[in-house]
């Protein structure tokens, strides 16, 4: 079992690598403002929040920028992706994108895999 100092070491380590690896690839693209998605809020998902999200305030999606949490790439969530995922597949309206596509499918089939072997040992389990 690690300590935390050795765990926060090991973290540190991962972070410099992720940056410079987001070096040595260059710069993202600018959001360009010409793609400015407008919001229509009567499809949101309703949430309880105190206040509304930048995007309602502003009325319009604009592209955003994020770096993938398990490959380090940077990406751009753009707005025709973020209309569809806050209106018609009702997501919350404070969640963002932090996994590029390519790490979204493999996340899916290791979760898919996960269940199936869970299902798969409760079967085995009632068939005793």
């Amino acid at each position: 079992m690690k300590s935390g100092k050795q765990r926060r070491a090991e973290i540190s380590a991962k972070r410099e690598k992720r940056a410079a690896k987001r070096k040595s690839q260059g710069k993202l693209p600018e959001p360009a403002p010409h793609r400015m998605i407008p919001v229509n809020d009567t499809l949101l998902a309703p949430n309880n929040s105190y206040g509304i999200p930048d995007f309602v305030r502003r009325g319009y999606y604009i592209d955003l920028p994020f770096c993938c949490i398990d490959c380090g790439i940077e990406e751009i969530w753009t707005g025709t992706q973020q209309k569809w995922w806050y209106e018609v597949a009702k997501g919350f309206a404070y969640s963002t994108a932090i996994r590029c596509r390519a790490c979204r499918r493999k996340e899916r089939e290791r979760r898919d895999e996960a269940r199936r072997t869970h299902l798969a040992g409760l079967a085995k389990k009632a068939a005793r």
